[in-house]
This record gives C-alpha cells, structure tokens and sequence, in this order.
C-alpha cells in the first residue's frame, strides 16, 4: 500500500494536468447534495472554453478515470454530465489511507525551507493592558497566531517586543497569549551616535528638551521609495527620542542575537544578522503613520535594514457604542461575566466560585474572545456584538460552540473507555483490521475537514508579499473559520448518527471503524486549536 498522505492539492493539480495545457478547471465540491454523487467537478462552461462544445476527448476521459500519481486519491469513476465532468473517488480506498495515518494529516502539506527566518513586531504591546484598545487588542492576537502558525510550518519567528510590564505579561498569560518577557532594555548607544551625526546640522545649536535628540527629514526617503512603496505621502520629518531609538535598537538586538534553540538550522550562530529575515510589523490601522516613521528612521540610520512588511489591521467597532470606549481587560471581563452567568442559567449554582470550573471558564472566555477577533481577514473592519448569544453552546458560528463540540467529543471516547473497562465492549483493535467499507454518511466529515486540513495549515502561514510596496496580507482567519465549519459537520453528525451502539459483536466493526473516524477528527481539531492557543475541554 502506498503511504504518502493524500492530498487536496495533488489531486486536483492532477487533473488539470490530465486535461492539458490551459488554466485550471476543476474544483473541489463542498457541499452535501453534490457529495452524494460527485467529489470534483470540472463545470460546462469551463469546458466549452477549453474544448470545441464542451466535449472532452474520450482518451482523456480514460486518462482521469486511471489518475494516479504521488498524493492523488484514486478515481472510482469519471463521466459526463449536464453540469459538467463529474468525478467521485474511490472512498472506501480513501478512507482507508487516510484513517491509517491520522496524525499525518494533522500537520501542514509542505514545510517551509530551513533556516527561514520572520520577526514579528507588535508595537501594542509595549503599553500597560488599561491602555490597550481592542484594535491594539487584535493586533496582538493576530501575531500571536500568525507566530503559532508559522512554527508549525517550520519557520524560526522571534516575537519583539519582549514585554517588561508585570501586568501585561499577567493579561497575555489569560489570554493564552506565548510572547516572551524581559527586564533588559537594549542598548541604543550605536544608534544614537548616527542619529546624532544625522541631526547635528538640523538642530542649529538649539535647546531641545530631555528625551528629544532633535528632528529628521524623511521626505527624501519617501520619494525615493515612490508611491507603489505604500508610505503615506504626508510623512515630512519625524521627531528622533531616545524612545524612539530605543523601539529601534531591540529590533537590530532582536535580529542579530536568534536564540540558539530558535531553529535547528542556527543552532551554534548566535549573530545570524539580517540576511535572509523578515520583519513583519503587526499594527492597527491607527498606528500605521507612526509605524512607517519608524520604519524609515531605521532605514535612514542602520546599512543593509532588513526587508520590512507591514501587516496591518482594520478597526475594531463596538455595536451601538464606540469600540475606545472598552479598554481589552474590560472586554475580557465582559466575556468571562457573560460565561460564568451562562454556565450558571445551564447547569445551576455558582459555578464560578468551583475551583474544578475556573480554567474552563477562563479557557471558554479567551475562545469566545479568539474566534470573535480571528474569524474575520485582519485587514478588514471588525464588528464586534456584545450580545450573550456570542458565548450560547447553541449558536454555531462562536468560540464556545467550537469547544463544546470539543468536548463532546472527549466525552465519547471516555464512554468508551468506561464501558471497555466494564467488559461491554473490546479494546480497540489494530487499524489494519478494520473495514472502512462500512463508512458512508461520514464522508463529509473526511473530505471537508481531514483530508484538506493539511494544505489549510500550509496556506495559514503564507505571508503574501506578492503585491508591490510594503503592505503584507495574511489569512489568519482560516483556521477559526475551518473549525466552526468542522464543529458544525460534527455536531450534525454526531446528532444524526448513534456512534456507540448496543454491545453486540455484530455491531462492533462499524462502532470501531466509526470511532477511527472521530480519532481523526479530534486529532485535526485539537491541532487548530493548538494553532490559537486554546487547549482541549474534556467537559462543560
């Protein structure tokens, strides 16, 4: 049996090779009606541009029949229909490769290459928590996840700036947010020097106050940089502090001193320098002007700057109430409140006061508060609605609903447990054993959220720096939104679908083969909520 995982993108890369030169045409099918018949679908009118009336020469038709080749899921059958060239794949072969090697698709498709380096700046973060916004608020969440993803991937990230302020890094560890700490400033004394030497004619001799070097003309560097950079043509002259040298020298520090345990491939070379790395600045949209002076101010004194990006982050609006008027640890409390108060209303009592209860409230919280800010693309405007549905188990696109499905599922799998333990049922037998021709409702569960999930993660850490100018996009909306739609299938499933059965032998090969689906399933959900930084719930 071959043993390369399966892959989304092979295939369907394979049957567009399979059809000749040209464009692609097929696309994947996603929705439950259309499974029932078809897996690919190549539509009509692709066809007709590709081939004289829409007709596909019949030895391609045989050439897609026998697809094969490296990652491809084998073909049961190909043939015309009126929506177009219809394909479904062999399932229960499918099945049985993926659900052999489960953990093989809980990791991305491709990783990056070795010794890959990325700096995430998040500005946000060098304020005290009663100063943070809940734009700056997203920005952190935002790099955080983008770090979680990019690691996964295999890529070496260094997060800056490391925070100094006890009681942020006490507000980033509720939020399940991993960014280092430290109780060192870097030294700035190099920097100062050229900043000097850059301001010495600017100042005319003149008194400037305490903390203020002088100012510096920027407007050079922006025309030189030109219009597709992305700078906002306003930017004249920027005012040069020590804090502001202060921001730069922990960059340069940050860059030139990789933690030897950072990436396999810098082990032993603590000075790495700028080469090869990018620093993606993690900014809200109201912090972009004074992000790009810093920019500039760090081209203008240090040779060979690093390629920088900026990522930057839409508003974040409050319905019916400005979103200036909740600072983040306010919103937070707002959502652990409105937790607590809907746990009471469900199982009664006050919950909250239960030592057992107070990391699950706190863990459902901080999901509430991720898929809120994390389902909508970064560089979009977000609307955040304080009503209690978005924490309800009931409503199907919040974080709450994602980790009760979660927990549902740790629920099963410790029923059985008890009930192998209590002789009803057999230990698990070896995979190799079961007949996953017994599975049929379950394949949209396997084709929507296992077998793609792979290629997701892999397209979670791309960092789009395709388009001309400074500006990056990334799409760290992927994975919450993946995750709703895998409770959501789950949740149906599950409801339609009596997993453990009567303790008959009969029944027991479905039960097993059933239960081997569901592994994947938790496997490929505990990973992305890994990727946010939320743990699994064995209950709520």
């Amino acid at each position: 049996m071959a043993t390369r995982r399966l892959g989304v993108g092979e295939t369907l890369g394979a049957l567009n090779a399979a059809l000749g030169p040209g464009g692609p045409v097929w696309i994947k099918e996603t929705r439950t009606r259309h499974l029932r018949s078809r897996d690919f679908l190549a539509p009509h009118r692709a066809l007709q541009a590709r081939f004289d009336d829409g007709q596909v020469p019949e030895h391609l038709l045989h050439a897609l029949a026998c697809l094969q080749g490296p990652g491809v899921a084998p073909v049961l059958r190909c043939a015309p229909t009126p929506a177009g060239l219809s394909l479904q794949l062999q399932r229960s072969a499918v099945f049985e490769r993926v659900l052999s090697a489960v953990a093989a698709y809980a990791t991305p498709a491709s990783p990056a290459s070795l010794g890959q380096r990325v700096l995430l700046h998040c500005p946000a973060l060098r304020s005290s928590p009663c100063a943070l916004r809940l734009s700056q608020l997203r920005t952190v969440l935002v790099a955080d996840h983008l770090a979680r993803a990019l690691r996964a991937h295999g890529v070496c990230v260094r997060l800056v700036p490391a925070v100094r302020d006890p009681h942020m890094l006490t507000f980033l560890q509720q939020l399940r947010v991993d960014w280092p700490a430290a109780s060192e400033r870097a030294s700035s004394h190099t920097l100062r020097s050229h900043a000097l030497e850059e301001l010495t004619s600017a100042n005319d001799g003149r008194t400037l106050s305490p903390g203020i070097l002088g100012r510096l003309c920027l407007k050079e560097l922006v025309e030189e940089q030109g219009r597709t950079a992305g700078y906002d043509p306003n930017l004249d002259n920027c005012l040069v502090t020590e804090d502001l040298l202060s921001v730069l020298a922990e960059l340069q520090e940050a860059l030139w001193h990789w933690p030897e345990d950072s990436h396999p491939g810098l082990a032993g070379a603590s000075d790495t320098g700028t080469g090869g790395c990018l620093v993606v600045h993690v900014v809200s949209c109201e912090e972009e002007f004074q992000q790009q002076k810093l920019d500039l101010l760090w081209q203008k004194l240090v040779d060979k700057a690093p390629l920088r990006q900026h990522l930057i982050c839409g508003p974040v609006k409050v319905a019916g109430a400005p979103g200036t008027l909740m600072t983040a640890p306010e919103y937070y409390e707002f959502r652990h409140t409105q937790v607590c108060k809907a746990s009471a209303l469900k199982h009664g009592g006050d919950l909250a006061q239960d030592p057992a209860w107070t990391e699950i409230f706190g863990v459902l919280s901080v999901a509430t508060i991720k898929f809120e800010m994390l389902s909508t693309a970064p560089q979009s405007q977000l609307f955040l609605a304080l009503a209690d549905s978005s924490i309800s188990t009931k409503g199907t696109k919040s974080g709450t609903f994602v980790m009760y499905n979660c927990a549902r599922l740790a629920t099963l799998f410790e029923s059985y447990k008890c009930s192998m333990e209590q002789g009803l049922y057999p230990t698990f037998p070896p995979v190799s054993s079961l007949d996953f021709s017994l599975l049929h409702d379950e394949w949209l569960l396997l084709f929507n959220s296992i077998l793609p999930f792979p290629d997701l993660l892999s397209r979670t850490a791309v960092l789009d720096c395709t388009a001309p100018g400074l500006h990056i996009a990334v799409r760290t909306e992927m994975i919450c939104k993946f995750l709703v739609q895998l409770s959501m299938d789950f949740s149906s499933y599950y409801n339609r679908v009596h997993i453990l059965g009567e303790p008959r032998p009969h029944l027991f090969g479905q039960m097993f083969v059933r239960l081997q689906l569901l592994r994947a399933v938790r496997e490929v959900l505990h990973t992305g909520l890994a990727m946010l930084g939320l743990p699994p719930l064995s209950h709520i």
